[in-house]
């Protein structure tokens, strides 16, 4: 493993970062928990590779809470390509005011 930082995935809702902070220091020194809220998913960072390799082999498949926890090596984010909203549609395009300014706009 190059890295130390492990992505956690299937995290149920109840689970705190204290929660995984308590679960890895059991194997190596945990520097960073962050746990990405309603998605079910987190990221603990380790001091050194050698203990994420640790964690990942020893809690991969492990139950926390009722679920099974899938640990990983972290890898780097996605660089999103275009992004943003289309041409035209960003907050001052679009259409024209006073129109489709929400659900009581309506003219019949």
């Amino acid at each position: 493993m190059q890295g130390s930082k492990l992505y956690v995935g299937n995290l149920g809702q109840s689970v705190t970062s204290q929660d995984l902070q308590d679960l890895f220091s059991e194997h190596g020194e945990v520097r960073e928990v962050n746990i990405i809220e309603g998605k079910g998913f987190g990221f603990v960072e380790m001091s050194n590779p050698s203990e994420a390799e640790k964690a990942k082999e020893a809690l991969d498949g492990s139950d926390c809470k009722g679920l099974t926890l899938k640990v990983d090596e972290a890898r780097p984010p996605r660089k999103r390509e275009g992004g943003g909203r289309p041409p035209g549609r960003g907050r001052k395009g679009g259409r024209p005011p006073g129109r489709g300014q929400g659900r009581n706009s309506r003219r019949y």
